[in-house]
């Protein structure tokens, strides 16, 4: 079963009279066990609820729905399996002491892998849950595989696992879509063995949709942690290379490129990116794979859109983090000289984490403070979203954007993490310009 915890007064719940406390035992005579049983078996357009109230009555309810219509309930959310893994690189284990609890959650559930694209290393999963994953058809999910030898990839994941390649026979073989990464760790899980990894999920293909290579994210807190690098220029090339080899190999047998590098190799190895065509659909924008691409594809767009805003006297800053700030830097340069407000780039570097973390989303308000305070920002300060606790405006810090408006002296506004989301900022700061007194 599961506990409605909120009801939209304005969504169809509420009209059958459902609230907060109830429970949901079954969805077409289809026992619910968690938030994803309900989200798979209320998807229809007639639905049937058995449901529970908090004084013990039994409700039947049925229900008949357009598709897109909404029944307005808010369910509670499942707790995550935790991660047995005791990861080389783990992230979590290079935190720094004082982050809110749930930082600290290292969370292993396929799951979360079909609600949320979270990458899992099926090191926990059991036989009833595999079971599930076929019936319910719970197709794509994302698997970290790291290496395709066993003994190699048990070293990278701490302990010892069921064979990975079994497993992922098992879900192809089922209708399973997986899409796969390899965190590099030079020395370790590259050269021949990468080209085995490769090799070895190549052959579970078309399956196995996509493989992506992400090199190894390190911290400034790897105090009694096995010594990892990150890959070297040279090293960088040198997958790039074997990234080239193999997507003309794919493209020429089936169509598709499978193998896909991280925009962080072609930064470290200083050469330019791929067309975004070559990305195809981008099945791993979200792990750092085309995302370069993908943003310069949109300021082109946005720029080609943007016309002159007239509001004298406005000017603001934006800020991000050290990877990718050239880019910022260019289509904030070409925006401002077409819209006629200045605007500034303010990059920071991240000494909250240290180490090599450099991307934006990993950046904490105290930093941003820190690095900010006694600069002129102009009227406001934007802040890519993405620094953000989803659904909040906090920092990993427990920061909030009022904490940096008052320290910084000047407005703080969120934004999407996109040409369009600053454009879209830009406009709204425009439309309300000058403030009025007070505001």
């Amino acid at each position: 079963m599961v506990t409605i915890e909120g009801v939209d007064p304005e969504g169809i719940g509420a009209e059958l009279g459902l609230a907060a406390g109830d429970r949901i035992l079954a969805v077409n005579g289809q026992p619910v066990r968690d938030l994803l049983d309900f989200q798979l078996y209320a998807a229809g357009g007639e639905i049937l609820l058995e449901i529970e109230k908090p004084d013990g009555s039994l409700w039947d309810l049925e229900i008949e729905k357009e598709s897109g219509d909404l029944l307005g309930l808010q369910l509670e959310h499942p707790e995550p399996t935790q991660c047995g893994n005791n990861c080389l690189f783990c992230f979590v284990h290079q935190l720094p002491r004082g982050l809110r609890r749930s930082l600290y959650i290292k969370d292993e559930d396929y799951r979360f892998s079909f609600l949320y694209g979270a990458y899992v290393t099926l090191t926990n999963l059991r036989e009833g849950e595999l079971e599930r994953i076929v019936a319910q058809q719970l197709s794509p999910l994302y698997v970290s595989v790291h290496a395709t030898e066993e003994q190699l990839r048990n070293r990278l994941l701490g302990q010892p696992g069921p064979p990975i390649l079994e497993l992922l026979q098992r879900l192809t073989a089922a209708g399973i879509v997986v899409h796969t990464q390899v965190v590099l760790c030079p020395g370790i899980n590259d050269g021949e063995e990468l080209e085995r990894t490769v090799t070895d999920l190549y052959a579970l293909s078309p399956g196995v949709r996509s493989l992506a290579i992400v090199p190894v994210g390190l911290t400034g807190y790897r105090q009694r942690l096995p010594q990892l690098r990150r890959p070297t220029p040279a090293e960088a090339t040198a997958v790039l290379d074997l990234v080239q080899r193999w997507q003309r190999r794919a493209l020429a047998q089936q169509g598709s490129r499978f193998l896909f590098a991280a925009d962080e190799l072609f930064l470290q190895a200083g050469c330019p990116f791929p067309p975004l065509a070559e990305y195809e659909d981008l099945p791993q924008v979200e792990n750092g794979v085309g995302m370069i691409p993908l943003f310069r594809q949109e300021a082109a767009e946005v720029l080609a859109e943007a016309e002159r805003i007239e509001a004298a006297g406005l000017s603001l800053s934006v800020v991000t983090g050290s990877s990718a700030a050239a880019e910022i830097r260019d289509f904030v340069r070409d925006l401002s000289g077409r819209t006629g407000v200045p605007m500034a780039v303010q990059v920071v570097e991240n000494h909250f984490f240290g180490g090599q973390v450099s991307v934006a989303g990993l950046l904490a308000g105290a930093d941003i403070i820190d690095q900010l305070r006694g600069v002129a920002l102009g009227a406001a300060l934007l802040v890519p979203e993405v620094m953000l606790k989803e659904g909040e405006e906090i920092f990993l810090d427990d920061l909030a954007l009022i904490d940096l408006e008052r320290a910084l002296g000047v407005p703080v506004r969120g934004m999407a993490a996109t040409p369009w989301g600053l454009l879209d900022a830009l406009e709204e700061l425009a439309a309300n310009w000058p403030p009025q007194q007070g505001d």
